[in-house]
């Protein structure tokens, strides 16, 4: 006679691959967040990424999803562990064992389980996400600025998450043991959970649903802050998506309860199509994760090519091969040293101009926020001296360009960017430009001529002659930035010069200059008034957490980005671009493989547990007289709609979000050719994606016919 410790013990040794399955899904969740989360708050990242940024936000929001994939997978993952135990469990109940004898058991049981995976997914996250980072920085890039620290003050976010799973785990093994009618219990194991017969219409119906909240969760940002003038609290906005989730929801239910073939294939896939009825719920549940995961993983991944072919577009329709510009103050190397840097290169000049801009202040209008019981809002107020500009004489502009361009006197012409764009901060309409130092005005009216583009010297004005002799009237060095452009031959072999030169440049440049770009004088001045601090100096830098300019940090992203005077020379921006963004690109290359390779379990392991299920039904088809044929395509459709539908649809919604953020950025081209371009190369990123997933899947449909004894050819 065996006591009840020994049977459970059998039990437990009898059923070793549900508890490898249940400790395997805790295990890669909270390896995947370990990650995850290390990578996300290394001092390499943040050091990079700037707080309130862009990219910041689109990490954090990728995270948010990896965190609800991971602990729905996670659930998924102990509910079925609990079906497959049930039997047992209402067996022991009906022998006379006590529920909190059983309760004991299965919470020791799944206690056991959920802590040490756990534990071992958290000591194990960190190793993992060095290994990718040394992977990447061995086959893409490798710089100083790439070392990757940790703060292992990350793992308590780690400890947060396998707290969830814990909890949650034990929460449901209680719950199961709790139900009233034993039979219930017995019988969890081949209970379905089937969803009801849903209109056709609904896969219409979620298309259009997903369309308008991805529209609302997008533009709402922009109505909120443009049209009522409030900035909405943190997650506010998230709601605004809701139509699209509950969309996706009900055409991922019509997709396993209809399909898409049609009334013609409605009996032909009669045996796959109710199979996958009666696991609807759960199957719904894991593609909706599956969906958002891929989602997310692409967001990630359509960084590079869009930051990449952008980049190079833009390098490429620059005027000039060099351009550097300094403040006037500044002894930084004339035409004649620059033609003698480049001699000892071997490097031929083969023009080389140069002209002086004035730094002059012009009117605009600010937005001061105020901060009241709903929050923040904000209102417009004009100033006639808001910011500082650069501005260019007619003769001057001509000189750099070898346009002969006449601007009228009193009219400033804006040069915008080979697109047309005028870019950030930059307003091509402008009223009154001030000399900062006199206080001498100039009332001026936009220019009437053709749009001036130039993407060398794009934010600029250029001014007539006398109008702009007369405004920089007592201007000192410090207000006048010196301009030089020219161009070299055979500009692949010039490498060494520009880097030389680059180098040259920063060390002749003084403290004074060692600045952000966004650093202005006017603003700095209107900031020590109202605040007693201007957030862009040292101090007050320093005193934020974040990083400087700092000279001896020239090779930094935040250097070469950040820059004021950072130069433009083409050959050395294009062969360091990857290392100038390379923690970036690591970043997001790191976020969509995490994110994949969840895609990729969460697939596998859903399609398994529907093979498990229907075992016993594939056996009498089998015995009925299905041919193989028949079995081998009922075993595929199950397992194409859990690949495709979601994948497919996680696919196209991201890049249709994409396609309309490059529409609605602003530029008033629409779409730039620098963003087709990237658009065009997302579209590889996807076709190469997708046949690393159609592999996956081709290797999951063999397991599964494998483990059903299902042949194609029979």
């Amino acid at each position: 006679m065996k006591s009840f410790s020994e049977v459970c013990a059998l039990l437990r040794r009898r059923n070793a691959r549900q508890y490898a399955l249940l400790a395997g899904c805790c295990f890669f969740s909270v390896l995947l967040i370990t990650a995850y989360v290390g990578i996300m708050r290394s001092p390499t990242v943040l050091s990079v990424l700037p707080e309130g940024g862009d990219s910041r936000k689109q990490v954090m929001m990728i995270f948010v999803l990896a965190v609800i994939g991971c602990a729905v997978f996670t659930t998924y993952a102990a509910g079925l562990f609990l079906r497959q135990r049930s039997r047992e469990l209402g067996v022991f109940l009906a022998l006379g064992a006590s529920r909190a004898q059983v309760s004991g058991v299965i919470c020791r049981e799944l206690a056991g389980v959920s802590i040490v995976s756990c534990l071992l997914g958290a000591a194990l996250g960190m190793p993992l996400a060095w290994g990718l980072w040394s992977l990447l920085r061995t086959f893409l890039v490798d710089t100083q600025e790439m070392a990757l620290r940790f703060d292992y003050r990350v793992y308590s976010l780690s400890a947060l998450f396998s707290l969830f799973v814990i909890v949650m785990t034990l929460a449901l093994g209680v719950r199961s043991v709790r139900r009233t009618n034993i039979l219930d219990i017995v019988h969890e194991q081949h209970r379905s959970e089937p969803v009801r017969e849903v209109p056709r219409r609904w896969g219409v119906i979620g298309i259009v649903l997903v369309a308008v909240g991805v529209f609302l969760g997008y533009m709402s940002s922009s109505f909120f802050i443009l049209v009522l003038h409030w900035y909405p609290p943190e997650g506010l906005t998230a709601v605004f998506y809701a139509p699209a989730l509950v969309g996706l929801y009900m055409l991922l239910l019509h997709t396993v309860v209809n399909g898409w073939g049609g009334r013609k294939r409605k009996y032909r896939d009669l045996i796959s199509t109710s199979m996958m009825k009666f696991q609807g719920r759960q199957t719904v549940r894991n593609m909706l994760v599956i969906t958002v995961l891929v989602a997310g993983a692409y967001f990630g991944s359509f960084y590079t090519p869009m930051l990449g072919t952008g980049a190079m577009i833009r390098y490429d329709a620059r005027e000039y091969d060099c351009l550097y510009f300094h403040r006037a103050d500044q002894n930084i190397p004339g035409e004649d040293e620059v033609r003698a840097l480049a001699g000892e290169y071997g490097v031929e000049i083969t023009d080389f101009a140069g002209a002086d801009a004035a730094l002059l202040a012009v009117d605009g209008t600010r937005s001061v926020e105020v901060d009241g019981p709903m929050g923040t809002t904000w209102y417009p107020e004009y100033l006639e001296v808001y910011v500082t500009q650069r501005f260019l004489s007619e003769s001057d502009f001509n000189a750099l360009t070898g346009r002969t361009l006449d601007v009228p006197a009193g009219q400033a012409a804006a040069v915008l960017d080979a697109e047309g764009s005028p870019g950030y901060g930059f307003d091509p309409e402008i009223s009154i430009v001030t000399n900062y130092l006199t206080g001498e005005r100039l009332e001026v009216t936009p220019y009437q001529g053709e749009a001036i583009k130039h993407q060398s010297l794009t934010q600029r004005y250029v001014l007539d002659d006398g109008d702009y002799e007369r405004i920089t009237r007592g201007l000192t060095g410090e207000w006048y930035e010196r301009t030089a452009v020219f161009n070299v031959e055979n500009e692949e072999r010039s490498y060494d010069f520009a880097k030389a030169l680059f180098n040259e440049i920063v060390d002749c440049s003084g403290p004074e200059v060692e600045v952000y770009d966004s650093w202005d004088p006017v603003i700095r001045d209107r900031y020590l008034a109202e605040e007693g601090e201007y957030f862009l100096d040292s101090e007050a830098l320093a005193e934020a957490g974040e990083a400087p300019i700092d000279y001896s940090q020239r090779d930094s992203s935040n250097f070469r980005l950040s820059w004021k005077y950072m130069p433009q020379f083409r050959v050395l921006d294009k062969a360091d671009f990857v290392k100038t963004v390379a923690v970036y690109l690591m970043l997001f290359v790191f976020v969509a493989i995490v994110c994949f390779s969840a895609v990729m379990v969460i697939a596998y392991t859903r399609c398994m547990t529907i093979a498990l299920t229907n075992r016993q039904v594939y056996e009498d088809l089998r015995r009925l007289g299905a041919p193989g044929k028949y079995l081998y395509r009922s075993v595929r459709g199950q397992v194409k709609r859990v690949f495709f539908t979601p994948i497919f649809t996680g696919t196209l919604i991201i890049y249709v979000f994409y396609v309309m953020i490059m529409y609605f950025n602003g530029s008033p081209a629409g779409i730039t050719a620098d963003e087709l371009a990237g658009l065009l190369a997302s579209l590889g990123v996807i076709a190469g994606v997708s046949a690393l997933l159609y592999g996956v899947y081709r290797l999951t449909l063999r397991k599964v016919c494998a483990s059903l004894s299902v042949k194609r050819r029979t």
